[in-house]
Formats: structure tokens, C-alpha cells, sequence
């Protein structure tokens, strides 16, 4: 059964850490310090940054991280991918795919055996895909998710410009083949690896007034597995993981997760 620790917080280390490999990437570990045996681990993926919040992820995540730890005593690990923050590299569909695998690896070297992995916008999109490609993963939770990159991949001269504007590719010489730079956001889409996860538990959070990505989007997802929870949130924008009644449905799935899901 999971702790407990909603009268009574866990103590928790927070941990900032590279993970090694090329590029080295940015992350910060949350471990509560009083954890059961074979704890669960979440994986934290960020969404891709705009004009209004270049480059670094919120600290929000961090925040979201140590409440995952202090309240359900779950060890999170959230990682910075290539492009943002103090992270290396340059941004491709690939490698922040890679990324994520990197990073459920890194979670597997610190001990964890129950993986679950949580994204947010395009970094729910990164999750789906992900899991799929990775058996062992337990469930999914995904926030405003993007069933596909087919309007980024349209005009990839264009969006290549925007990722220079937001920081995710600083180097004048990258790509090399922006055709097929921008065939890896064609070849790889959510929708297209949902079957995959097979029964696996998925959780779709969306907002009813999120004007970036279509609320048709999660309808799709969803439809596409055998037994998925969709949930819509009244009122909610594309930042719908800073909607309290979104967080509290999370951190609800997450907690039978837990007990639900025990070796």
C-alpha cells in the first residue's frame, strides 16, 4: 500500500543532477527521505517553451515534484531536455525522445522498479510516445497533449526560427537537413503510438478553453485505447497543470496508481 502522508508530510531531499551522456542534461531528483521499499518514481517532461517563458521550465515542476514526494512518498525525477535550461544540445523530435529514455534509465540506476511518466503539452505527447516504445513503463498522465506535429512540421522554416526565438536551438549551423529535421515531427506522433501502450493505465487531462491545441486532440487519444480516463476541466487554458482542480484529479490517479499497481 502507498504512505499515507497527507496529514503528515514526508521529509524530502531535493537533488540537483546531470544526466550523463550526450548531451548532458539538466535535472533536479526528489527523494522522500523516509520512502517505502520499491517506491514508485514519476518522470517529469516538460512542455516546449514560448515567447513568453523561453528556454527554462518553470519552477513549477520542481514545486510539483517535492509535493508528489512530500504527500504520496513517490520518488519524481524531472529533467530538463536538450535545448532548455542549462541542458545542452539542440532541440529534435529524436533527440528528446532519447532524452526521456535517458532519463527513465537514470531512474532504473537509482533503484526505482514501478515507473510512471507525466507530461504536459508537448511533453505529454513525449510520454505517450515513450511508453510505447518502452514496455516496463506502468501508466501514463498526460495534460493538454498534442496528438501529432503535423502543423510545426507544415512550415519547418518557420518553426525551426521559432525554436531559435525561444532558445531550444542556438547554433547557427543546426540543422544540417531541416527536411529532415522536420520529417522526425512527421514520423513521430501520439496518436500513432497510443495502440502500443496497450491496457496500460493513460490518464488525458484537457482544458475546455485551451485555444493551442484542440480539445479534439485528447478525443483522439483516447479513443485509440482500450480504457483510457479523459477528463475534461471547465474553464481551464493550455496551462491547465496550474488548475488546482487538474492537480487534484492528478495527484487522485496517481495515489490509486500506487495501490493499484503493487509487485
Amino acid at each position: 500500500m502507498p504512505l499515507d502522508t497527507t496529514a503528515f508530510p514526508l521529509p524530502v531531499t531535493t537533488t540537483e543532477t546531470r544526466i550523463d551522456g550526450t548531451p548532458h542534461l539538466e535535472a533536479f531528483l526528489v527523494h522522500p527521505e523516509r520512502s517505502a521499499v520499491h517506491a514508485p518514481s514519476l518522470l517529469l517532461c516538460h512542455g516546449f517553451p514560448s515567447t513568453q517563458r523561453p528556454g527554462v521550465p518553470s519552477r513549477s515542476y520542481e514545486q510539483f515534484a517535492q509535493r508528489v514526494a512530500k504527500e504520496q512518498g513517490w520518488v519524481v525525477l524531472a529533467v530538463s531536455l536538450r535545448g532548455c535550461g542549462q541542458s545542452e544540445g539542440q532541440f529534435s523530435m529524436l533527440g528528446w525522445l532519447d532524452d526521456v529514455a535517458r532519463s527513465v534509465q537514470r531512474l532504473r540506476a537509482e533503484g526505482s522498479q514501478r515507473i510512471w511518466l507525466m507530461g504536459s503539452t508537448t511533453g505529454g505527447s513525449l510520454a505517450i510516445m515513450a511508453a510505447a516504445q518502452d514496455p516496463e513503463i506502468r501508466g501514463v498522465a498526460v495534460m493538454a497533449p498534442r496528438a501529432d506535429f503535423d502543423d510545426w512540421a507544415s512550415d519547418p522554416r518557420r518553426f525551426l526560427q521559432h525554436c531559435r526565438n525561444v532558445g531550444v536551438i542556438d547554433d547557427d549551423d543546426y540543422p544540417s537537413s531541416v527536411n529532415q529535421w522536420a520529417d522526425e515531427l512527421r514520423q513521430h506522433r501520439a496518436i500513432d503510438s497510443i495502440e502500443d501502450i496497450g491496457s496500460r493505465p493513460l490518464l488525458i487531462l484537457h482544458g475546455t478553453n485551451d485555444r493551442q491545441v484542440p480539445s479534439d486532440d485528447a478525443r483522439q487519444l483516447a479513443k485509440a485505447h482500450p480504457s483510457p480516463e479523459l477528463r475534461f476541466v471547465s474553464g481551464a487554458d493550455h496551462r491547465i497543470r496550474h488548475d488546482p482542480r487538474a492537480l487534484a484529479v492528478l495527484l487522485g490517479w496517481l495515489e490509486r496508481q500506487a495501490s493499484e499497481h503493487v509487485d
